[in-house]
C-alpha cells in the first residue's frame, strides 16, 4: 500500500477510558484521509497499517492500527 505524507503533516493518538481522541492539523487530516481511501482499495481483507509514536505520529502518541474488513 502506498501511504503519501502531506509536508508538515501532525498526527496525535490518545486512548483513554475507552475512548480514543485522533487530533491533527490540516495535512495530518489529509494523510490519514489518503490512508482511508488507500485501505478502501485493498483487495484484501485485514491489510492495515500501524501507526505510533516511532511511525508517524507526534511522541506520547498511542499505537493506531487501521484495518480492512471483509
Amino acid at each position: 500500500m502506498n501511504v503519501n505524507w502531506e509536508d508538515g503533516f501532525e498526527i496525535r493518538v490518545k486512548a483513554e477510558a475507552g475512548c480514543a481522541l485522533v487530533s491533527a492539523n490540516r495535512a495530518g487530516l489529509r494523510s490519514l484521509a489518503g490512508i482511508l481511501l488507500a485501505l478502501a482499495e485493498e483487495p484484501r481483507p485485514g491489510t492495515h497499517i500501524h501507526l505510533d509514536a516511532y511511525n508517524s505520529l507526534e511522541d506520547g502518541s498511542d499505537e493506531l492500527i487501521l484495518e480492512k474488513l471483509e
